[in-house]
Order: C-alpha cells, then structure tokens, then sequence
C-alpha cells in the first residue's frame, strides 16, 4: 500500500518540496530545493496576458526608521496603508526571444534578448532587468508598464513598481511565493542589488496591502495587519485630505543626507528617528481606537520630528502649504515619502475640510480623491 503527500513550503532562499512517501508504515521524506532563479516553465504559444497591480501607500508614522543605518542599529516602526492608486504591469508572451518593454511612466521602448545571459544595468530600466535576471526569463515576451502616480511622488512608486513585477513574471512562471517571500525579493533586487537608497516598509506595504503595523530588524521583518472597523476606516477618510504638490524630488539625496546625520556624535536626527518610532506605537493606539482628533495631532508632531531628519525634507512652499492647512482648519498633516516634494495629507476638522482643500488649491496644490486599498498585490491571467 502506497500513498504520496506533497507539502510545499516556502523559505527565504526559496521552496522546500517535501514528498512524503507512506510504504508499509513507513514514512520517507524527500527534500528538493526548488530555487526562485529558474524555477518553472514558461509556456510557449501561451496566449494569456498576465497582469498585475500593486498598491501605493502613505505613511500615517514611523517612516525613515526604516531605513539603513538605523534600522539596523536601533530597529524601525511604521504605520501605513495602501491606497487605490497602483503601478501596473501587463505581460504577453511571445514565440520566440524578442522582449518588448514600453513604460509610459519612464517614455521608454526598449528591445532586448531572452537568451539567458545577463542584462546589464545602466540606468535603463534597471528594476525591470534585475527581476528579469533574477528569474532567467529565456522566453520572449512585450511588456506594458504604468503607474497612476509620477515617480519621486512619495507614494512608494518604485518599490511598488519593484513588486508587481515580480507578481507579473513569477504569475507567468508559476513560481510560488508567500508573501513575505516577495517583499524579501524586492527589497533585496532594489536595495541590494541595484543600491537604490530608500526603507523597507514600501515593498511589504504592496504586497500585504491594507493597514499594516510593521516592526523592522537588521535580519527579520514583522508585519501585523490591523484588524479595524469600518466604522473608524469611514470616520478617518471622511477626515482625510490628500494633496499632490505638483513638486517631484529625487528620494535618495534626501536619504543619503539623513545617513550622514546619522553618523554624528549625539546626532538631533538618532533623536528624531526615536520619536518617529514612539510615534508610530501612538499613532497605531489612537487608531485601534478610532480616536481620530488624536491621530491628526501625532500627525503634526510627526512631521516636526521628520523635519529635523535633513534640512531637505521640507522647503518655503512646502511650509506655506502646511501652515496654510493649519490655519484653516486642519489638525495635522505630513509629507509623504522622503519628503522634498510629492504628496501631503492632513486630517481636517470635518466642517472645514473643504476650506482646507480650497487653501491648498490656492497654493497651487491638487486634491486627489483617493479610497483605501485592502488587497495588497493582486496578480491574474485573462485569455486574449
């Protein structure tokens, strides 16, 4: 008598598939490691297209404590959730090695070769070739890249970009990979890999979606996922107001400052950092608690600490928006991201939410309506 179980388990190097094999009461186990490079088959004449769209996000706290050499030495906290805004990534399998990229994000076309051999990377496209590297994709195919948000908003737009590439192309392959497994993967091809500066917290937030509460160490990642009632969920985005700046700026001069400040002696930024962290325990309190007053105060405190993280987080029109918000009738607000420019929000007194809106207008600012995204990275196939 004989009879098979297959338990695939995931790891962060990969898949354990473990066959146990039950003969004459007697069980044997056989391992095989299944490696995410190479790992499964593309389908040749496959006429599915493959799509995928992962969420952007805002920070309500704790952000830069995500982010190396602090995180490492001290540990990082943040609060976020993703919104209804997404980087999307379309695949449709070719017969033969031509791959087709088109990013309308970047206003690139480009033509490369699926021969397995290294994609170089020159600051072309680069996200694009270190996944494609990664899983040595030997099969021609086009690509149609977007985002509904320009890059350098603060929104997490590479590193979410980063992750619905990766759903797209293990989609196609049918590699499977937990959840963790995928933010691991994403960190490690942008931050590793292609040293882009920047945290961690984006890549989990894309792929869990949702409010999460994460704790970051040097070598382990916890994401909690909050559990809150849509009472407080309709309360707090009824409260809500985000605005983009009309102002893009480059993230990783901004972190590459906050590392340097980092490194002196008694250093204001390892003191606003840890007031950052604190800030996020709070902020996850008042929230859990539906105490919305409450989270627009930390909102406020949190960005006074961020300001001191470099003297580029903020500047001139920046702080009119921001007073300006104040002024008529918001409780707090931040930037999102890096900071330099992108995306603010605040949390209004309900009856004077529309002047706020109409303030920041007058700045030169652009309301965006935005809903909460709960899914996180979503990943399917549709026959053409």
């Amino acid at each position: 008598m004989r009879s098979r179980n297959l338990e695939l388990i995931s790891g962060t190097s990969g898949s354990f598939v473990k066959l146990f094999e039950v003969r004459d009461s007697r069980i044997r186990v056989h391992e095989k490691l299944i490696l995410w490079k190479g790992y499964g088959k593309q389908m040749s004449g496959d006429r599915h297209v493959i799509r995928s769209k992962a969420p952007l996000r805002i920070s309500f706290a704790g952000g830069g404590t995500d982010v190396a050499p602090y995180v490492d030495e001290h540990g990082g906290t943040v609060l976020s959730s993703t919104i209804g805004m997404y980087a999307y990534c379309t695949i449709s399998p070719r017969n033969d090695k031509q791959i087709k990229v088109r990013s309308l994000d970047m206003a690139r076309d480009e033509n490369w070769k699926a021969d397995g051999g290294m994609l170089h990377y020159d600051g072309n496209l680069d996200l694009i070739k270190a996944v494609l590297n990664h899983f040595e994709v030997e099969q021609g195919f086009d690509m149609f890249l977007h985002c509904d948000v320009p890059p350098g908003s603060g929104l997490g737009g590479s590193s979410t970009v980063m992750v619905s590439l990766i759903g797209a192309i293990s989609e196609w392959l049918n590699v499977p990979l937990s959840q963790y497994d995928m933010a691991k993967l994403a960190f490690k091809l942008e931050r590793e890999e292609l040293g882009f500066a920047g945290g961690k917290q984006d890549h989990y937030s894309a792929v869990f979606g949702g409010f999460n509460f994460m704790e970051f160490k040097k070598t382990d990642t916890i994401v909690t996922p909050l559990r809150i009632k849509n009472d407080i969920l309709n309360e707090l985005h009824y409260h809500l107001l985000l605005c983009y700046t009309g102002q893009t700026r480059d993230s990783a001069n901004i972190i590459e400052d906050q590392r340097i400040g980092m490194k002196v002696a008694e250093s204001p930024v390892i003191e606003a950092l840890d007031n950052a962290k604190r800030l996020a325990y709070e902020t996850k309190d008042a929230l859990m608690k539906g105490d919305i007053r409450r989270i627009g105060e930390l909102l406020d405190e949190s960005w006074q600490h961020k300001k001191k993280f470099t003297g580029h987080i903020t500047n001139p029109y920046i702080d009119s928006i921001y007073n300006s918000a104040k002024q008529n009738g918001a409780i707090g607000g931040k930037i999102s991201g890096a900071g330099g420019g992108g995306y603010m929000f605040f949390i209004c007194e309900y009856d004077r939410k529309y002047l706020v809106a109409d303030s920041l207008q007058r700045h030169g600012a652009q309301i965006v309506n935005f809903n909460f995204d709960k899914n996180g990275l979503q990943t399917w196939r549709y026959r053409a």
